[in-house]
Parts: C-alpha cells; sequence; structure tokens
C-alpha cells in the first residue's frame, strides 16, 4: 500500500530517494515498533535493522540486495546480545555481501584504490562513501527548500 504524505514525511532523506518497497518497510516496521518501544530512537533502531535486512545503502539510496540476510555481524545477534553488543555496524553497507559485489558497489561509488583492497577495507571505503555522498545530497536539498 502506497505511503501517505505524513508517512512520507517521516522517511529520512537516504530513503526518500529509495525505493517504495524500502519506505515501505521503514515506516511499517517504525510504526509497529513505536507501539511496543514508543516514539523514540529504539523505534528508529528496529525500523533500520529490518530495513537493513533486505536492502543495503549505496551512495544516497538504499538498493535491494541479492539475498536477504544480516548485514553485519551486529545485525546477526538478538536480545541482549544485540543490545550489549561492542562491535559496530557496518553503515548499511552488506559487509556479508562477496568481497566481489563490494568491490562493484565501490567501482559504482568511485571508491580509489579498490582492488588493493581487503574485504573490511572495502566495507569502510563504501561507508565512508556513502555517508559523504548522502551529506552531500542532503545539503543541495536544503539549497532547495
Amino acid at each position: 500500500m502506497p505511503l501517505n504524505k505524513k508517512e512520507r514525511a517521516r522517511l529520512p532523506s537516504t530513503l526518500a530517494r529509495s525505493p517504495k518497497k524500502a519506505q515501505e518497510t521503514y515506516i511499517h516496521t517504525l510504526e509497529s515498533a513505536e507501539e511496543t518501544h514508543g516514539d523514540g530512537e529504539a523505534a528508529h533502531r528496529i525500523a533500520l535493522s529490518a530495513l537493513k535486512h533486505s536492502f543495503e545503502k549505496v551512495g544516497d539510496r538504499w538498493e535491494k540486495k541479492a539475498k536477504k540476510g544480516p548485514s553485519d555481524r551486529q545485525a546477526a545477534k538478538s536480545g541482549r546480545a544485540a543490545r550489549k553488543g561492542k562491535s559496530s555496524t557496518a553503515g548499511g553497507v552488506d559487509a556479508n555481501a562477496s568481497k566481489s559485489h563490494l568491490r562493484d558497489v565501490a567501482k559504482r561509488l568511485g571508491v580509489k584504490g579498490r582492488s588493493k583492497m581487503d574485504k573490511r577495507e572495502l566495507v569502510k571505503a563504501i561507508d565512508k562513501a556513502n555517508r559523504s555522498i548522502s551529506a552531500k545530497s542532503r545539503r543541495k536539498q536544503q539549497k532547495k527548500s
């Protein structure tokens, strides 16, 4: 079911530029989480976690993953282990994807030196590029407003 104007207004900027399915996944999970956990950070984290299961962040938007599943080690945890987890997330990068896939994403984002990077370095470089591209898009959007 298409999102209404109020729901679309609640989307983070990267999701506003993403496929409808990504938007719907986020909003519907967010609303469900708010019923259980209230309107706060926990609900947003839960919605992002659900989104990362089927989508990965590429540049300033989310794209459907080839294979559903947790995007990194932190996302694979649940319950108490997830809440007490000390490991960081990959920021929407599908760290469990193949090295070949990560190289392809890095190429699309213009990451330099990608051919010499190992998988961990590719994930970090893609995350950095994603953040930079998203920030540029937000600044551009703010100038339009």
